[in-house]
């Protein structure tokens, strides 16, 4: 399931308004554990092909009698852009079928498993369920509220500033860090900033990795004034959910920004790049959230992931609830 996860990644916020899936065949070994994998599948650009249908094309014959890893139910509707899932993994004769989480879209919602039931499939579901539901988080956000998944970034000396006084903030974090957050872009469909940012910085957004460069996000303008070109702005951040084909949006800057979408309550995740430096009197992370008191800001966030970049601290946080 693990590596079938790592396969959903690679179109993560490449495929809204379908969930990005990854998708393992693998063929028993006799007389031995494990297995030979002979089909590999992932969600295609666009949404289609979907991970199955790539992965049973790969394996061929070869699916036959072998174990389907995919990290989200198969679906149960036809399309015209493409036949059920569920039915083809019925017609390439899988014997076993390990789902990592059930698909909330009503037209699958439990009967595509129960279809590979009734064709006599054994199924196993909620292997890896807490890890699917990270990895398609943009989907399930959408699904579940009506708006995407949102990632604040925030890249901070270690008293919290992003910038010094004079507002000079190029660079705080190093070249490892630098190409990370460029990697967070490629996974998101939009990228946000404020206006002042955009007058201070003139940010291009792109993504600057070698071979990923076709992956840049678009680029939203947190403002009521109009966008310039090549721009879409919004008038507020509680008016994400009307932005289609969208399950991902990165907010990275400015201070303001980032306290406008933490005090509307719509940051799912904090991605915070942390350099080993002092500022002091800089500019600081966030402007002011609403905190009415201590206890409102405990139990807010949970942390999943943190290691470092070269000589800088990436911490991942997930909101609590």
């Amino acid at each position: 399931m693990a590596a079938a996860l790592a396969l959903s990644e690679r179109t993560k916020g490449r495929t809204a308004p379908n969930p990005n899936v990854g998708c393992l065949i693998v063929q028993p070994a006799p007389a031995k554990a494990g297995g030979r994998v002979v089909g590999r599948g992932w969600t295609q650009p666009g949404g289609r092909p979907h991970a199955e249908a790539m992965a049973l094309a790969e394996a061929g014959e070869k699916s036959r009698g072998a174990t389907v890893y995919v990290t989200l139910e198969p679906c149960a509707h036809a399309s015209p852009r493409g036949p059920a899932c569920s039915n083809l993994l019925v017609e390439a004769g899988v014997a076993r079928a390990v789902i990592a989480l059930g698909d909330p879209d009503p037209r699958t919602d439990g009967q595509g498993i129960a279809r590979l039931r009734d064709a006599g499939i054994e199924v196993s579901q909620g292997i890896g369920e807490s890890a699917g539901r990270r990895a398609m988080a943009g989907f399930l956000t959408r699904r579940a509220k009506g708006r995407p998944q949102v990632t604040l970034k925030l890249a901070t000396s270690l008293d919290g500033r992003i910038a010094l006084a004079s507002g000079e903030s190029r660079w705080i974090t190093g070249p490892e860090a630098r190409a990370h957050a460029h990697l967070e872009r490629s996974h998101h469909e939009a990228i946000l900033v404020g206006r002042r940012t955009y007058e201070a910085d003139a940010p291009s957004l792109d993504v600057r990795l070698a071979g990923l460069e076709s992956r840049s996000p678009r680029r939203l303008l947190l403002s009521t004034g109009a966008a310039p070109e090549g721009w879409e702005a919004i008038a507020s951040p509680e008016r994400i959910a009307e932005l289609e084909g969208i399950d991902h949006i990165l907010v990275e800057g400015g201070a303001e920004t980032a306290a406008a979408f933490l005090r509307a309550d719509l940051v799912d995740r904090l991605l915070l790049y942390r350099a080993p430096i002092l500022i002091g009197a800089g500019k600081s992370a966030l402007a002011d959230i609403g905190l009415a008191d201590l206890a409102a800001a405990h139990n807010r966030w949970t942390l999943s992931d943190a290691r470092m970049l070269g000589s800088d601290r990436i911490e991942v946080y997930e909101r609590a609830s």
